[in-house]
Formats: C-alpha cells, sequence, structure tokens
C-alpha cells in the first residue's frame, strides 16, 4: 500500500529553511509543474525527504510532490507507472534493476548534466560506476553500504555469550544456537534468522567460494550443486532448531517493523548497513552490526555498493530540473545533516566531513562498519542482468518451499536453476 502525505507535514523546523536559503546557488528555472518523486521506505526516511525536497522547494520555487511505499510493493507499483506512461519524474532505483530500466528506456542517462546541473566533483568513483549502465550514467548513488549482520547485543547478554563478529563462521551460529536453546531466553528467540531465500546472503556465500550469483554476460554464475549445498545448509540448522522456524519466518518482510530481530524471533539477521538507523529507533534494545558469517577462516564475500540511486524517467517532461534536485539532494551540506547516514554513507568527501561531527551513535556505527570489513571487501561485481529482480523473487518464493516441506533440496535446486535460466535467458541475459 502506498502513503501519500503532504509535504509539509514533516518539515525539520524553519531554521533548517532558513540555513538552506543561505546556502550556495542553484540553477533557475521557471516555474514549472511539480516534480513527481517516488521511493521506498519507511516513515523515518520519508521524514528526512520530505524534509529536503521542502528545503529545495524553498530555495527554488520548484515543488516536489513526493510518495513512498514499502519495498515489497514498490517494483509492481513503479512497473505499472512506466508502462502506463505515468512515471515519476525522480524515482528511486536498486542496483539490481538499474540494468533493466535503463535497457526498456525508462530512465535517462544524465551525462549532459554533469559537470553543471548535477555536480559531482567530489564523488567517489565506484559510487559513480556503480549508477552507469553501458558507460552512460543513469543513477546517482545516495550512499555506500555493504550487506551486513545487524545483531541485538542485549539478547546475547541475557543468553550469556558473546555476540557475533567479523570473524564468526557458520558452524560459530550452530555453536550459539545451542546456547541459545539452552538459555531459553524471550520465549525461545533464536540466534539466527532464515537467510535461505536471500539472493543477497547467497551471493556473499558464493563470492566466499570464488564463484558468483551471476556472470558479466548475464548468466547464472553458479551450478546446482552449489545450491543445493545452500538449501541443505539452511535446512540442517532448520531441523536443529538453530534458525527461526519456517512459520515465523513467513511473517517477515522487507519492513524493519516486521523482521525478526524487531518481532524478537531472532537476535540476528541480514540488513543492509545503512538501516541500522531506522532498526535502532524501533527497538529498546542495544543493536549492532557485524559481517555476514564465513564458511571458514579466510575470504569474506562483501563488497561496497550503491544503497540505492536517484535515477530520472525516460518520460519526464523536466529532466534538468529533476536532476538539479537529484545534485541538491546529494551534495548540499544543510540537506546532508538531515538526511544523515539513513541512506548510507555519502559519496561526496565534503559531505562526510560536513556530518561526521553530529551523527547518532546507530549513525557512527552504520558508517564506521564499512570501513571496518578490511580484507572481507572484495570488487564490486558487474551490474546484474535485467531479470535480476525476478530472479531474486523466485529464490525467495522456492526457499520457502523448501523450509515448508513442500519441495526437497534436491528437488528445489534443479527446479530453481532450470527456472532462472529460462528468465534470464528471456530477458536477453
Amino acid at each position: 500500500m502506498s502513503v501519500r502525505i503532504p509535504r509539509r507535514q514533516f518539515l525539520l523546523g524553519s531554521t533548517m529553511l532558513a540555513a538552506a536559503g543561505a546556502l550556495g546557488t542553484l540553477p533557475a528555472f521557471a516555474q514549472q509543474a511539480a516534480l513527481r518523486l517516488t521511493f521506498w521506505g519507511g516513515q523515518d526516511r520519508a521524514t528526512r525527504t520530505y524534509a529536503v525536497a521542502d528545503m529545495f522547494s524553498a530555495e527554488t520555487g520548484n515543488s516536489i510532490e513526493g510518495e513512498f511505499i514499502g519495498w515489497d510493493d514498490y517494483w509492481t507499483r513503479l512497473a505499472t507507472q512506466v508502462s502506463g506512461g505515468n512515471a515519476p519524474d525522480i524515482l528511486q532505483m536498486d542496483y539490481r534493476y538499474i540494468v533493466e530500466y535503463a535497457s526498456r528506456n525508462a530512465i535517462a542517462p544524465l551525462d549532459d548534466y554533469l559537470g553543471g546541473t548535477l555536480n559531482l566533483a567530489d564523488f567517489d568513483e565506484d559510487q559513480i560506476a556503480g549508477g552507469r549502465v553501458g558507460g552512460k550514467l543513469y543513477g546517482v548513488s545516495l550512499g555506500a553500504n555493504s550487506a551486513s549482520m545487524i545483531y541485538n547485543a542485549t539478547v546475547f547478554e541475557e543468553v550469556g555469550i558473546a555476540p557475533p563478529d567479523l570473524t564468526t563462521t557458520y558452524d560459530d551460529y550452530r555453536a550459539m544456537g545451542e546456547a541459545f536453546a539452552s538459555a531459553n531466553v524471550r520465549n525461545g528467540i533464536k540466534v539466527l534468522s532464515d537467510a535461505s531465500g536471500s539472493d543477497i546472503v547467497f551471493e556473499n556465500w558464493l563470492r566466499q567460494r570464488g564463484s558468483a550469483l551471476f556472470t558479466a554476460e548475464g548468466k547464472l554464475g553458479f551450478d546446482e550443486a552449489s545450491l543445493l549445498e545452500w538449501f541443505k545448509l539452511w535446512a540442517d540448522m532448520r531441523a536443529a532448531g538453530i534458525i527461526v522456524s519456517a512459520e515465523d519466518q513467513a511473517l517477515s518482510s522487507a519492513s524493519a517493523e516486521a523482521s525478526m530481530i524487531i518481532t524478537n524471533k531472532a537476535a540476528t539477521t541480514p540488513i543492509n548497513s545503512n538501516e541500522l538507523v531506522v532498526y535502532q529507533g524501533l527497538s529498546p534494545d542495544t543493536l549492532g552490526l557485524t559481517s555476514y558469517p564465513l564458511i571458514s577462516d579466510g575470504i569474506g564475500g562483501h563488497y561496497r555498493k550503491p544503497s540505492q540511486f536517484f535515477s530520472v524517467s525516460g518520460t519526464s517532461q523536466n529532466p534538468e530540473q529533476a536532476a538539479a534536485f537529484i545534485s541538491y539532494f546529494v551534495t548540499n551540506l544543510e540537506a546532508a545533516k538531515v538526511l544523515g547516514v539513513e541512506r548510507g554513507s555519502p559519496c561526496s568527501a565534503a559531505v562526510r566531513d560536513a556530518i561526521s561531527g553530529d551523527l547518532t551513535l546507530a549513525s557512527r556505527l552504520a558508517l564506521d562498519y564499512v570501513a571496518s570489513l578490511g580484507d572481507l571487501v572484495g570488487a564490486l561485481p558487474p551490474s546484474p542482468p535485467p531479470a535480476a529482480g525476478e530472479v531474486s523473487k523466485a529464490l525467495g518464493t522456492i526457499s520457502q518451499e523448501v523450509a515448508f516441506g513442500v519441495r526437497s533440496s534436491e528437488d528445489a535446486a534443479q527446479a530453481f536453476v532450470t527456472d532462472a535460466t529460462s528468465i534470464l535467458e528471456r530477458s536477453g541475459g
């Protein structure tokens, strides 16, 4: 369900608007129809985003009409808007979908505005590269992050064991799970949620083995035997009571509020590092971040990626105005103080410097986590193929069938590889 809320409801204070008006100048535009903006996220992200939209409007006289929606419904709604010729001017874009939308001309290249309306002069080069498709810039990174495990430090203290860290392995989680079972705190909370259907966790596991989720040519980067081993890994932990039950995991969603850690079903669950700010705001306990589990001592499977992008619709009637808003959003220093690191570590060096002294503890932890990964971080993988999002959904569905006993691990591995290969071939991958 989408949520439309008047922007003025989200103002964080008139002093911010006054300060924004005193900052540098933006390109002057003739008064035009309001730009439409859509993004996925929760209430905290909406509050910050609409406040910056109001600051931009106060400085330029051009209004932004926004809409936000949860991740689970965002892509269905956006696809409907694009196919119906009613796409918003500015839309939030994800790394796994950017190739698909660029290849369909659903989003526009922004190169003509670089160095002028769109100022990315001090942006991290890897974050600019992450938004390129076929050599053209289709998305501006809103922050850098890395995959992470969020853990409830308070629960681990109640159990009487140390929380996971950068050296924790899958076998270590088994031992932790046994300690959790013995302690039986919080109505039998488990040490770990079920991540068997997460393409991001699976990709990390594959990268540790020297493999990949997708090849540079847009094919599957793993074989059936690898997927079977993956499903069996989680099936064994499920059978041993190490992870949450299939019934509990099915109640989880992409929203923090419905996650296993906030509902007290699991003490550890995968998130993107920038999301710690939201999770900590929902929990009375002390939360922390660490890396994904290691298969064994040695190489990790992490990489630093754009948390999300802003892109301009291929049908926008005001693309330069939209580019000006994006530039303001990622480089204006007062806007940065409102946005913090909720969407990840800022890509502009000047912005990072401007906000570094004003961060909350959760924001500082999220920022420091990405820098702490060291040798666990490898190269950013190639841009995913156009159907990556469809493949991701298919993995989530079939893993749930395994969890509920509808399919065996063997049947699921074979069926998924067949179906995913067909999906990629249909999309030209």
